[in-house]
């Protein structure tokens, strides 16, 4: 199933993507499974894509695909590495992304998310793929030279729109055998399986809920394949997996948006 957040008629409602790329309109909570479908129909075309949550933060991945750890020549983390992004950050499906003014590097990164679906605190690790919803691509968009200077990660990561999301969550995906690309205008940056990835989707939940409790809409970004790179202003960026679809986005001056 394919959940979509949306905005039409100056109302932003949910609903569930259909094969045909129409949109059926849901009532309720989408988070604990209790809605029902109005019965209203609208194509796809004819609304605002949204990103498909709104979280209170997104707790990212550092070094967790296999590919990616060998192209840095890096030893293998014993235990994930986690930085946030601000809900600040958060950006939609064809949205924006700002280029700083004061960075001079801007990067990609594609990753798989996975959306929380209910309080998770100090889960264990055989029950923690019971608190997941479901799946969405993301771009973790980083000032890469910022990222440098700092030492740290929190300033290169967490400029406003630098938190895309998108263009559904997934409830129904094998999230450790799908593929994972990123695309920046037409042209095949970022190629992977999430097969490659370090830790898996019930470790990195029941590890992040160890440190923070994650609330419903909450997302995990798994972290990213080998092949990131630089983006200019006005380059076309797609993140695309398998059984979820494709996040688009356009790179603005910042005085653009």
């Amino acid at each position: 199933m394919k959940i979509v957040r949306f905005e039409a008629d100056n109302t932003i409602n949910y609903g569930i993507l259909a094969a045909n790329e129409q949109i059926h309109v849901v009532k309720g909570d989408i988070f604990n499974n209790t809605f029902t479908e109005t019965g209203e129909i609208l194509p796809l075309n004819n609304v605002k894509l949204l990103s498909p949550c709104v979280p209170s933060k997104a707790v990212c991945i550092g070094l967790n695909y296999h590919d990616h750890a060998r192209e840095m020549k890096l030893t293998l983390p014993e235990e994930p590495l986690i930085f946030l992004k601000p809900s600040s950050a958060l950006n939609h499906p064809n949205g924006t992304v700002e280029y700083p003014a004061i960075s001079k590097n801007l990067h990609y990164e594609g990753e798989l998310a996975i959306v929380i679906k209910k309080e998770a605190r100090k889960v264990p690790i055989e029950t923690a793929e019971n608190y997941v919803l479901g799946y969405t691509c993301a771009n973790d968009v980083t000032a890469r030279d910022i990222q440098m200077k700092d030492g740290q990660w929190t300033r290169g990561k967490s400029f406003d729109t630098f938190l895309p999301l998108g263009p559904c969550i997934e409830t129904e995906l094998d999230p450790h055998n799908v593929s994972i690309r990123l695309l920046l205008n037409g042209e095949v940056k970022q190629s992977s399986n999430t097969s490659n990835l370090i830790f898996k989707v019930a470790e990195m939940v029941s590890f992040v809920s160890q440190v923070m409790t994650l609330y419903p809409g909450d997302v995990i970004l798994t972290g990213t394949p080998s092949g990131v790179g630089p983006m200019q202003v006005g380059d076309f960026v797609t993140v695309d997996i398998e059984g979820i679809g494709a996040l688009n986005n356009t790179i603005v001056g910042e005085k653009e948006r």
